[in-house]
């Protein structure tokens, strides 16, 4: 009988396992609302650090100073020409809009001119789920001279990132497109609470891998691919990017007081002294912030104008601000969360005691991981890790109460509980096993017993021949369990299973084969244990037929056994008893291979009558798979074909060969009815 002391650690422990399986469950599927929490709880890491974006980088917001001054969005195109024309100083021009409809030619042409004027320019285009706009052959033409071909040929190296793909594109008119130096896209992807925190590095459309706005526009500033590093890194210009399963990295936001924006209204009439040699070296990003005209997105910073998710980007990357998600970290903490509360109750008999330790260990890890944020840039989630604390706390705390008050009921009084509660708990659990009755099903039935158990049991004392019995007993069964098999009962030192009932098996007489092969492998490593200790090694038949048999609840109303009868059962123990005749350890009957699926290494032996049956069988034995076993059963198959044909004398050269070579008792059997003169046929067996 199980300890109360063990029975109270095993309670825990099934607990510990469950909490931990729990928690690991909720954070990796992003469990709502639990997921929402936990961004709005790690969002708050922008708002302790003090990083600057990068000063290489400028803005241009068609914003609502400029909309007063040159009327509602959209302009005429001439008049964003002449903003363009002043950014001709500038590395990269990247620009966050959409030319998506012909105006006039003229004034088409203008702003195609003044954008292929520029050193460098990056058109974007949006991908979408639906349709919005039907994309010419030439569109996507050219559109695909800017897709990422290095980067989409190593894909099928990599299982990750497996980045997003979309259906449908809005991109500019021809002429705008021919004008940019390359496109990309500015599609953005929105975390569950709605808020954009990743920066989307490439997306699929039309079965090609294009970039992003930024991504593209780096890659035109330095003249470098991008590249992959591994499933989880790409690296451009030396710099290493660390990317999801998804392709998306997430952004290191700044202070949005800090992000240098310029009117494109003082871009144009030079305002602020703002001319354009100011642009010299720089990236720069044009888009619209003006309400209604631009889009506005949510972040953990705030509410920002959606081109600032490129210039955080670019920002992060000049700056090596790019932010490092070590994978396992929070998984980690989280297996460390869970486990604290148990080892404080362990050492720490106060509850108090526990419940500061567990908070101070809680606040130096916060504190910790916030600081390598700050000067490494490594994120680590930890919310789950704090509900996994919390958690974790309040169900350890209840089962130690638990626990204490049971502690003091008087013995009797757990026992007659114990006592009922099972009783009560087997009718509960499953009230229909009581009743009786059976089936008539196909099932694959496996007899083992020992060889010479008998002249072993007087060797041996009881307590050590049941010792024995129970260590041979526990991998046996193990290999029927493991297989589907259902142990239907010990015989003495015989084993009796089958397979397919209760619980179907599709295929019942493979693993009825599996678990006989599995057994004799199981047999070998205890014989080598017993040989270590001077008991003679146990040596078993096994045999198997698979059958139309009636399986079920079989007794009377108060004491019955699930089990199984049959011809089919009778047949399995008769061949287990025949092992021994041709010395061999398993035998399975025609009608088993008949149903086999997998692949078997198994020989034909003959067809037997067993006592009592008039029909004959063929027998086969089942042999493990192997290099040496595959050889005998060739030069056996040879041998057994000339002597089925009649030619005892070469039958027996042969035969004697395999007996000489490989001590192959089922030759020798046949060597010896060739002495006898009998020739291959039905064998009839006199014994059981």
């Amino acid at each position: 009988m199980i300890s109360k002391e063990l029975q109270e650690r095993l309670l825990y422990l099934i607990i510990l396992i469950g909490l931990l399986l729990l928690t690991q469950f909720f954070y990796m599927k992003k469990i709502e609302p639990f997921q929402t929490f936990s961004l709005s709880f790690n969002d708050k890491i922008f708002n302790i650090q003090d990083k600057r974006p990068s000063k290489d980088i400028v803005f241009i917001a068609v914003d609502e100073q400029s909309v007063n001054e040159y009327g509602r969005w959209p302009w005429d195109r001439e008049k964003l020409a002449k903003g363009v024309d002043k950014l001709l100083e500038a590395d990269v021009v990247l620009m966050d809009m959409i030319f998506s409809e012909p105006t006039t030619e003229l004034k088409d042409e203008l702003l195609g001119e003044s954008l292929s004027s520029l050193n460098s320019s990056v058109c974007g285009f949006f991908l979408r789920n639906s349709s919005t706009q039907i994309i010419s052959d030439d569109e996507k033409d050219i559109l695909s001279e800017s897709s990422l071909d290095l980067l989409q040929s190593q894909i099928n190296q990599y299982g990750e990132p497996k980045f997003r793909a979309s259906e449908y594109a809005e991109m500019n008119i021809l002429p705008i497109m021919e004008s940019c130096t390359l496109s990309g896209s500015f599609t953005t992807v929105p975390d569950s609470d709605g808020k954009l925190r990743a920066y989307p590095l490439a997306m699929y459309f039309d079965d090609m891998l294009y970039p992003s706005l930024a991504i593209q526009g780096l890659r035109l500033k330095y003249d470098k691919p991008l590249e992959r590093l591994d499933n989880n890194h790409l690296e451009l210009n030396k710099n290493i990017i660390g990317l999801n399963e998804n392709g998306l990295i997430r952004l290191n936001f700044y202070k949005y007081e800090d992000y240098n924006i310029i009117s494109f209204l003082d871009l144009v009439e030079g305002n602020k002294g703002i001319t354009p040699s100011y642009f010299k070296g720089k990236i720069v990003v044009l888009g619209i912030t003006e309400v209604g005209a631009g889009d506005i997105v949510n972040t953990p910073i705030g509410a920002i104008p959606g081109p600032l998710l490129h210039y955080t980007f670019l920002s992060n990357f000049f700056e090596h601000h790019l932010i490092k998600e070590p994978p396992y970290i929070t998984v980690s903490l989280i297996a460390l969360m869970v486990l604290l509360p148990f080892i404080l109750l362990a050492v720490l008999k106060k509850i108090l005691y526990r419940v500061v330790v567990n908070i101070l260990v809680y606040l130096i890890l916060y504190i910790f991981i916030r600081y390598l944020f700050m000067i490494q840039n490594i994120y680590i989630d930890l919310f789950y890790p704090l509900i996994s604390l919390l958690l974790s706390f309040l169900i350890v705390e209840a089962i130690a109460f638990t626990l204490q008050e049971q502690r003091g009921k008087f013995m009797r009084g757990a026992f007659s509980s114990y006592l009922s509660g099972d009783l009560l708990d087997q009718l509960i659990e499953n009230p229909d096993a009581l009743a009786l009755g059976g089936e008539s099903k196909e099932l694959s039935i496996l007899f083992s017993d020992i060889r010479g158990f008998t002249t072993i049991s007087e060797s041996m004392s009881p307590v050590s021949l049941i010792t024995l019995l129970n260590r041979y007993f526990t991998p046996m069964t193990n290999a029927v369990l493991e297989n589907g098999g259902m142990l239907d009962k010990y015989i003495g030192d015989a084993v009796m299973a089958f397979f397919n009932a209760p619980i179907d098996i599709k295929y019942h007489a493979d693993a009825s084969c599996n678990s006989a092969l599995e057994m004799i492998e199981r047999l070998n490593i205890l014989n080598i244990e017993l040989e270590k200790e001077g008991i003679t090694p146990i040596k078993i038949g096994i045999g198997i037929n698979s059958a139309e048999v009636v399986v079920g609840n079989m007794g009377s109303d108060t004491r019955f056994n699930y089990t199984v009868i049959g011809d089919g059962v009778n047949l399995a123990s008769r061949i287990e008893g025949l092992t021994k005749n041709y010395g061999i350890e398993i035998l399975i009957t025609e009608f088993t291979v008949a149903k086999l699926h997998s692949s078997f290494l198994y020989r034909e032996i003959e067809p037997v009558k067993v006592k009592g049956k008039d029909k004959a069988v063929l027998l086969y034995e089942l042999m493990a798979n192997n290099t040496q076993l595959d050889n005998l059963k060739k030069g056996y198959d040879k041998a057994l074909y000339i002597y089925k044909n009649g030619d005892l004398s070469k039958a027996k050269i042969l035969f004697s060969s395999l007996v000489e070579k490989y001590d192959d008792s089922v030759s020798e059997y046949f060597l010896k009815d060739i002495e006898n003169g009998h020739r291959w046929g039905v064998h009839k067996m006199t014994t059981k």
